[in-house]
């Protein structure tokens, strides 16, 4: 199993990134999947969900501003994040929560 994000970066507030998770090893279409973060000296945090079935659910201080979404066809899940703001500095992580299995993790650094 392989998850590999990309996208991640330095951005000035109210900026917006992209984060891809590519998936391999794994039945992509039909495992739900999260993104997670965590910043410095805090404990890692689911960010946003989605199922098989696209259905999703967010943290509270992400709705409205970010979006997850995945394509089957590619074997990968999106995170659109827009307004961004300083707090959201983290490093970023995908996961299957079908499998359990952990990408690398992308840095999201956010400058005010």
């Amino acid at each position: 199993v392989q998850l590999v994000e990309s996208g991640g970066g330095l951005v000035q507030a109210g900026g917006s990134l992209r984060l891809s998770c590519a998936a391999s090893g794994i039945a992509f279409s039909t495992n739900a999947m999260g993104w997670y973060r965590q910043a410095p000296g805090k404990p890692r945090g689911m960010v946003a969900f989605i199922t098989s079935t696209s259905n999703t659910d967010y943290l509270d201080s992400v709705k409205g501003r970010f979006t997850v979404s995945r394509d089957n066809a590619k074997n990968t899940m999106y995170l659109q994040m827009n307004s961004l703001k300083p707090e959201d500095t983290a490093v970023y992580y995908c996961r299957s929560e079908t499998s359990g299995d952990w990408g690398q993790g992308t840095q999201v650094t956010v400058s005010s």
